[in-house]
């Protein structure tokens, strides 16, 4: 395998950084997770402009502009002669002192790693999953602002680790009023009486890449959605329900603590924009040249 480290294209096995770098040491850096299908990177276009929005908002600079990260991304996944994968691009502050100062990181770090991923296993997107709700609730925005993707993860592992101790592949988590805020990796769309609705950004919901697709989508499909602050009572009187991310992609959801969500199989307005997300997704995208 060979990743793109800081200008190089290089083994995998020479892939190193500093053991001071703030990345590591703080989780102080952000990242995207990209997909690539057929040869073509599905909106890479978005998903750096969001990483450099991260970078932003935590006072990151990246020593690159947007247009030659594209080009990197690209770079990356023909060196590797992939055809359909995930990409992981990584920006820390780089290495400074033991200390807090991110000032004293004198130059950002990047590497981008082009690989595959399964998420989840096969059998949940034909037959779906069943989720729980977890106690670990998405940060404040006032304490850690939930737009930002950031290395700082780990609010997102340990509801993972909630949900996996308790027989489940996902869970639901809250945001400090109690309102739904997305899955510890995923966003959540649920479906009453043909009309699709989702929470709010500003409820603790990352502005998805693969949320906003379903949202265009939906347009195409004539299909209402309503972005809304949403309870577990929403979930649980669903006629259906799904999630979205660029790892997960689209994949229903059929249970809700050991609650059947609609007829407790997979709808037909979920496998419509499972076919729509796949044809788009499939045919679209930059070309890896």
């Amino acid at each position: 395998m060979k990743i793109w480290l800081d200008g190089e294209l290089v083994d995998e096995s020479a892939a190193k950084i500093s053991v001071f770098d703030h990345g590591l040491l703080y989780g102080d850096g952000v990242f995207e997770g990209i997909r690539f299908y057929n040869r073509r990177v599905f909106r890479l276009t978005e998903h750096i402009r969001r990483l450099f929005d991260s970078a932003r908002a935590i006072v990151l600079e990246i020593p690159w502009t947007q247009e030659e990260v594209i080009q990197f991304v690209v770079d990356t996944v023909a060196a590797n002669g992939l055809d359909d994968g995930y990409i992981r691009l990584v920006v820390t502050r780089g290495a400074g002192g033991l200390g807090l100062n991110p000032y004293l990181c004198k130059r950002a770090s990047m590497f981008i790693i082009a690989g595959t991923i399964s998420l989840y296993p096969e059998e949940h997107y034909e037959n779906g999953l069943a989720v729980i709700t977890c106690a670990t609730r998405r940060p404040a925005p006032a304490a850690l602002m939930p737009q930002v993707k950031s290395l700082n993860y780990l609010n997102n592992v340990m509801a993972k680790v909630e949900a996996i101790q308790s027989g489940a592949l996902e869970a639901v988590m809250l945001n400090e009023q109690g309102y739904v805020a997305e899955c510890t990796g995923d966003n959540i769309f649920i479906i009453r009486d043909g009309v699709v609705h989702t929470p709010q950004v500003s409820d603790g919901a990352l502005d998805g890449i693969t949320r906003d697709v379903i949202l265009e989508l939906a347009d195409e499909l004539g299909v209402v959605v309503l972005e809304r602050q949403m309870t577990r009572y929403d979930i649980f009187v669903a006629d259906e329900c799904f999630l979205t991310g660029t790892a997960a992609e689209v994949i229903p959801v059929v249970e809700l603590d050991r609650r059947k969500i609609g007829d407790g199989k997979p709808g037909p307005i979920t496998r419509k924009f499972i076919e729509a997300f796949k044809k788009l997704a499939g045919s679209t995208g930059t070309p890896i040249d």
